[in-house]
């Protein structure tokens, strides 16, 4: 099951620019899986492999968002003390969550945790869509595929952060549909249990699109990636149960996200309706 969790949080004193990066994110993810259960989140550190979260970068609560999507990259000044934010996980199988439950469930509003040399607090966890807070929510994979449309021929993405794709030693920053698709669909065979042999790519076609570039700063490095918003139509003969496979890899990217560095704030993708 998929799981897309807003953690509300208080900072106790300045967060600093240069922690307010994917590295920091991810490694203050890490020690909330430690503090339940050290062994698996040494392994999370150690592992090359892909993993079963994503993270999103901090957000400053009484940010405009451009179209209620997209979201802050980055930050070019402190985060002053006391300034409510939120930072969305979203963990893609019932393990993690599992492990992470006794941390929600025993969650100690006092008890600070670290972002660089920050302390902040959690003072909520949301795990449901709220009219203010669209990032949150849960659906099993079997509601996903059900619920998915046999007839909706239109997909809308936003890329609420930057969007790059590995292309052999390179990074590509266009989200053609064969990256975009894949990506999902790698995702959802690997996750669901709910197998998709294969989507026919050949009837996607982007309709319009409206994005920009944005560079990342993380580690001593800097990502290029797209962010803002793409439209794809279904083309030709296609088979309802194929349309409905397309749907259900639409709604799941609320979860998985998109490309590359998702697990440091990269690739976080909202299917938006019209």
């Amino acid at each position: 099951m998929p799981y897309s969790l807003v953690l509300n949080l208080l900072p106790q004193s300045p967060i600093y620019p240069n922690f307010l990066t994917g590295r920091h994110y991810h490694a203050l993810f890490l020690n909330l899986i430690s503090s339940v259960d050290k062994s698996l989140g040494d392994y999370l550190h150690e592992s090359n492999a892909e993993k079963a979260f994503t993270i999103s970068p901090l957000q400053v609560r009484q940010h405009k968002q451009y179209n209620n999507y997209i979201l802050q990259s980055s930050q070019q000044k402190p985060i002053p003390p006391n300034t409510a934010c939120w930072w969305r996980l979203s963990l893609l199988d019932d393990t993690l969550f599992g492990k992470l439950t006794p941390l929600w469930l025993n969650l100690n509003p006092e008890h600070p945790w670290h972002l660089g040399s920050a302390n902040l607090f959690i003072t909520s966890v949301l795990g449901t869509s709220q009219p203010m807070q669209p990032w949150a929510n849960v659906c099993t994979y079997e509601q996903l595929y059900e619920q998915a449309s046999e007839i909706n021929r239109t997909i809308n993405f936003c890329f609420a952060t930057p969007v790059a794709f590995r292309q052999g030693k390179y990074d590509n920053v266009l989200p053609v549909k064969e990256s975009v698709f894949n990506s999902l669909l790698t995702r959802w065979n690997k996750y669901s249990g709910i197998e998709i042999a294969d989507i026919p790519i050949e009837s996607i076609y982007p309709s319009s699109l409206k994005i920009n570039t944005e560079v990342v700063n993380n580690y001593d490095s800097k990502f290029i990636g797209c962010i803002g918003e793409i439209s794809y139509r279904l083309l030709g003969d296609i088979e309802p149960i194929k349309i409905k496979q397309i749907n259900a890899l639409a709604d799941f990217a609320l979860y998985a996200g998109v490309g590359r560095k998702t697990t440091m704030g990269m690739g976080m993708t909202r299917r938006v309706r019209s």
